[in-house]
């Protein structure tokens, strides 16, 4: 498809292109993608010989792991060289300019596109438009609804009930006696921790109470929400003996408030992050506490991107159709340490493939 015009970028767009390239500002023509340039490395089995373009979008891209996924889709896709241009657009948290940047990508004339759908049923009517008008359409690790060959072509999820499978297991290994559990999650009605809510409390059984508001606390996956929740929870809950969260990173700042109330930090079931795993380690000789992390996942957009390359390229797609991520770090296992590389940035993600030194140069 021909570009007919293009998408604006944000601020992450902005730090992918001074690490990757290959993105542009508002007033100028979607850049070539790296795969444009020679490269040495064998052209993958989902790459196929179509020429295409390509978008990736968010619908709220305004934190870092959304900016280390937005790198890791451009390294994605410049392993492919029939991807002659990639564009990106972040919705900013607001679901009409969500809507807006899918119905601009298909303007655009792009052939593809991996869209994080985070106001969910909210987009479905702009994806399925996208589909309809033949652009090849993936979302990923929310659930949308709909289904897939009818509103989009695939949608490819991260096994979250893989990681609530794990961290229950290591719950009760932990908290044999049974405890009280305190699950923050992500925006209200998240899939992402509905799903993981539904696999705990499976998992658990009655020993096991979840204290506060049910599926889960929505944080939005923003610190400063998290910290004033918590802060609310420590006042009425005299007895939290386990912190589930699904983005560990936001945890930080709320975690010294159990101190300064005398009280002991709770075990945590989380994900990884630097800030987080620093924090662990800092904390260590004065409130110690045991923590396991599984990956944040921000390889997920990798699978995505392979699935929607291969569509539009004809190229051969993936077999898997879901992220599974494992364990990454338990401060109980010798075997799986808690890694803190406090030589770099906090909003570094040391499960992820891209390496963190890499990602430190995003903060530029």
């Amino acid at each position: 498809m021909t570009v007919r015009s293009t998408v604006s970028f944000g601020s992450i767009a902005a730090a992918v292109v001074a690490l990757l390239g290959g993105c542009t500002s508002a007033s100028q023509k979607a850049a070539p993608a790296a795969g444009d340039s020679v490269s040495a490395q064998p052209v993958p089995s989902w790459c196929g010989p179509k020429p295409i373009e390509f978008g990736l979008l968010d619908g709220n891209g305004g934190n870092s792991w959304r900016l280390v996924a937005t790198a890791t889709g451009k390294e994605e896709t410049s392993k492919c060289p029939s991807v002659k241009g990639f564009r990106y657009a972040d919705g900013q948290g607001n679901t009409l300019k969500a809507i807006s940047d899918i119905k601009g990508m298909v303007a655009a004339g792009v052939d593809a596109m991996v869209v994080f759908p985070d106001a969910g049923k909210a987009v479905l009517p702009a994806l399925t438009a996208a589909y309809q008008e033949g652009v090849v359409t993936v979302p990923y690790r929310v659930d949308p609804g709909g289904q897939a060959g009818v509103n989009y072509d695939e949608w490819i999820g991260d096994d979250f009930a893989n990681d609530a499978h794990n961290w229950a297991a290591w719950i009760k290994k932990n908290v044999p006696k049974g405890g009280n559990i305190l699950f923050l999650g992500g925006p209200a009605g998240s899939s992402q921790s509905t799903t993981e809510y539904e696999a705990l409390s499976g998992d658990l059984g009655s020993d096991y109470t979840f204290i506060g508001q049910t599926p889960f606390q929505p944080t939005n996956w923003e610190p400063t929400l998290t910290q004033q929740l918590l802060t609310a929870d420590i006042a009425k809950y005299p007895k939290i003996d386990v912190i589930v969260s699904d983005f560990g990173p936001t945890l930080v700042s709320a975690l010294p408030l159990f101190t300064k109330s005398g009280r002991p930090i709770p075990a945590l079931a989380t994900t990884d992050g630097n800030s987080l795993s620093c924090f662990w380690a800092a904390s260590r000789k004065s409130d110690p506490f045991d923590m396991i992390t599984v990956t944040t996942g921000n390889d997920n957009v990798r699978l995505a991107i392979q699935h929607a390359v291969a569509l539009a390229t004809g190229g051969q797609p993936p077999s898997e159709k879901a992220f599974k991520g494992p364990v990454f770090e338990d401060s109980t296992d010798p075997a799986k340490p808690v890694q803190c590389r406090s030589d770099l940035p906090p909003d570094t993600y040391l499960s992820a493939s891209m390496p963190g030194d890499q990602q430190a140069g995003l903060d530029g």
